[in-house]
């Protein structure tokens, strides 16, 4: 890929085309108008790996209305499937109500406890089914036949998706992994293992290339449901792109309209850069030229440099510059079987009803003391 080195926002997808100087409109492409069809009502999964522009493709869909309005991330999979147990038992059912009716995923959804909490205690057997009974209330509340969703971890279990939702259709959205990798250190989410720090960089670099390759593995045993999209396309060629994942879920992506009713990311970028007071946050494409030095292109190069290529990124480094060392070359062997390894431990063990209940954002503890309701087995 060659991008432009002329975009100055991701929030230029939602800025207004300039007219030109004898004050005529300048050339725009017809908006596309896919023809409808089954899919044009299928749920659409907005997936990718995190600081990959989920969110603000997910936003982009909202903007072109005929989708629920939801600003969060369901975790229906990887956190509400996983911590509260067996969700066919209903004191399962129970506990999962005392935490997310205080949660922030509850306050955006924009529904009252009434609204939802009996249809979740009637007919929530699993993640899948939270997930459908959530995004269909919405739905109907907003007055629209279709919903989408975005939580960027469900890339890992697309396999479960497809079969609980048959008729998914799924939009896996790749930023180039450099840019990636800079963005996941700034906020320090993907650590280094203790002995590693030195070589922190690589540690996001390896995860981007560990849950990439997850998503585009599962994406080729779905056939015409899965699409990939480039994150450097949807900024620098809004139209095109857009016309494509039109015809591919069947909705009208009308730019336009989009630019017009711009919602959430669109308005307000979501830049892990914002305020450092460089103004890096301008030009969020091939930002890592600026920010990692020569021998840092090298080693990020030496560990995703395949998969780089094979998602039509060009590589900065010759060959002989990006041989690893013997401590690189471990990292990039070990890392993605010790991301296999918590994925396990967080998908089929007790542990799963331990960990990250922090991205629910609950606002106040249970009424009731929370050690005397855990989730039954």
């Amino acid at each position: 890929m060659n991008p432009s080195p002329n975009i100055t926002t991701v929030a230029s997808l939602a800025s207004r085309e300039d007219t030109d100087r004898n004050g005529q409109d300048a050339q725009r492409e017809a908006p596309a108008r896919p023809v409808r069809g089954p899919r044009s009502k299928a749920p659409v999964f907005v997936l990718g790996c995190g600081r990959s522009g989920t969110k603000m493709l997910y936003h982009t869909l909202l903007s072109a209305g005929g989708f629920a309005v939801y600003h969060a991330e369901s975790n229906a999979f990887n956190l509400i499937g996983l911590r509260f147990g067996n969700l066919a038992n209903i004191e399962n059912r129970r506990v999962l109500l005392d935490h997310w009716l205080r949660s922030k995923l509850f306050y955006r959804s924009g529904l009252t406890r009434e609204e939802i909490e009996p249809k979740i205690l009637n007919d929530c057997r699993n993640g899948a089914d939270f997930l459908r009974i959530l995004m269909e209330t919405i739905a109907r509340k907003q007055g629209v036949e279709r919903w989408a969703e975005s939580t960027p971890l469900h890339l890992l279990y697309l396999p479960l998706i497809k079969k609980l939702f048959p008729n998914a259709l799924i939009v896996h959205i790749i930023r180039d992994g450099r840019d990636v990798t800079v963005s996941l250190n700034k906020i320090n989410w993907i650590k280094p293992l203790p002995w590693d720090k030195k070589r922190k960089l690589l540690a996001p670099a390896l995860f981007w290339r560990w849950i990439v390759s997850k998503g585009r593995k599962y994406g080729r045993q779905m056939g015409g449901d899965y699409m990939e999209v480039h994150f450097e396309d949807v900024v620098q060629k809004p139209r095109e792109t857009l016309a494509r994942i039109a015809t591919f879920i069947e909705h009208d992506l009308d730019h336009d309209r989009i630019q017009q009713n711009a919602l959430g990311t669109l308005r307000d970028p979501n830049s892990s850069f914002r305020g450092d007071g460089q103004e890096v946050e301008s030009n969020p494409i091939e930002r890592w030229k600026t920010v990692l030095s020569k021998t840092e292109i090298a080693q990020v190069e030496s560990v995703i440099g395949e998969l780089l290529t094979e998602t039509e990124y060009e590589l900065a480094t010759s060959q002989d510059t990006r041989r690893p060392t013997l401590a690189v070359s471990f990292m990039s062997w070990y890392y993605p079987i010790h991301f296999d390894i918590k994925l396990w431990l967080k998908t089929y063990t007790p542990l799963a009803r331990i960990g990250e209940i922090n991205r629910m954002g609950i606002s106040a503890p249970p009424a009731a003391d929370p050690d005397s309701k855990q989730p039954v087995a």
